[in-house]
């Protein structure tokens, strides 16, 4: 059966998945209502295209941080991807370097992030692909520089700071399902310690305790671009201005921490408008088609980032199966963009939106 969108990947992933761990990918916070309003609230937002444009040739791409990427689509950071598939963050690496966009690489991968980096570039088509590692900041600072300086080593290109779990969200299908290990054979490969290579991962502590002083701590020992993710807040995200980050990630983490917090697309407008233009401003939570795409950078953002879709892509067929999975939405995404009568990225924005639908701070 033809995969048409991103729903028929999930149907298949859904079957080829043992349940307890499509209901880890798939589950969220709570009673999930911020999951679901994630997807919800870009249908409640109109275009109103523009005609006779002249846009027969439409560029997709953007530049972010100095790197130019095919399209302003990224792939989010999602945990233990050798659940949905054996080739696992490095199958993932594969198909995104290919397409020639970015991976924001979690910390808590079931693969290195050296080996990922090296999959990335035997795949990219100049070798040089666009890395970003996802952080929680561990208490443990000499861990936290550890990875800093693995990355940086590897060739990533920047540090994204989850900041919306100051403690794990209770998420209830796991608990039902009593899923709290990763089954025999996998592990967090980059929470091993550097001086026990072959021991355990320490687990992941969410760093209630943490303050802006940690996010000065890591500019000042790194020069990577870092970028907060979970920021929903414009309060937060003049604060991050002050402290010298380099982008936010407006997200509240596909609804899996605090459910019955605002659908990504509708924090998006205050926080744009709170850095003026200053940083980027990137979204993810809900994006599954090309004209969620079109609504995001309408409303401000410089791109968008895609979690579940990824996974469902490499449980259906590996790294083919992401690389279907980003081809597909760059088709819809340029298919949106001519009828909307745009031939660039830069050319979308508010006026693309109807008036009575567009999302006020």
């Amino acid at each position: 059966m033809p995969r048409l969108n991103v729903a028929d990947f999930e149907a298949q992933a859904r079957e080829r998945l043992d349940p307890v761990h499509y209901d880890f990918f798939a589950g969220a916070a709570g009673a999930e209502s911020t999951r679901q309003d994630n997807e919800d609230a870009f249908a409640r937002l109109r275009l109103l295209p523009r005609v006779l444009r002249g846009n027969d040739k439409r560029d997709l791409t953007v530049n972010l941080f100095g790197r130019g990427l095919s399209m302003p689509v990224v792939v989010s950071p999602t945990a233990f991807h050798r659940l949905a598939h054996p080739g696992g963050e490095a199958a993932t690496a594969r198909a995104v370097a290919a397409a020639g966009t970015v991976m924001i690489v979690a910390m808590a991968a079931t693969t290195t992030l050296e080996a990922i980096a090296e999959a990335a570039r035997e795949a990219a088509p100049d070798g040089d692909p666009t890395l970003w590692l996802q952080l929680y900041l561990q208490p443990d600072l000499r861990f936290t520089r550890a990875l800093v300086d693995r990355a940086q080593a590897a060739g990533y290109h920047g540090l994204v700071v989850t900041v919306d779990s100051p403690v794990f969200g209770f998420r209830e299908r796991d608990h039902r399902n009593g899923f709290h290990d990763l089954p025999a054979g996998l592990r967090c490969e980059n929470l091993i310690g550097a001086q026990d290579p072959l021991g355990a991962p320490r687990p992941i502590v969410m760093p209630a305790e943490a303050t802006w002083e940690q996010i000065d701590w890591l500019r000042g020992v790194t020069r990577l671009p870092i970028l907060l993710k979970g920021v929903l807040h414009p309060q937060d995200a003049r604060l991050a201005l002050r402290h010298g980050v380099d982008g936010l990630l407006v997200s509240n983490h596909g609804g899996r921490q605090l459910d019955g917090v605002p659908a990504t697309i509708d924090a998006l407008p205050a926080v744009v408008e709170a850095v003026a233009g200053r940083i980027p401003v990137l979204l993810d939570g809900g994006v599954r088609r090309g004209i969620d795409v079109i609504r995001a950078l309408a409303l401000g953002a410089r791109a968008v980032g895609i979690g579940r879709p990824v996974l469902w892509g490499l449980a259906v067929g590996g790294s083919e199966g992401v690389r279907e999975v980003l081809d597909l939405l760059r088709d819809d995404f340029d298919r949106a963009l001519a009828l909307c009568g745009a031939s660039s990225v830069q050319e979308v924005g508010t006026d693309l939106l109807h008036p009575a639908a567009v999302v006020r701070p």
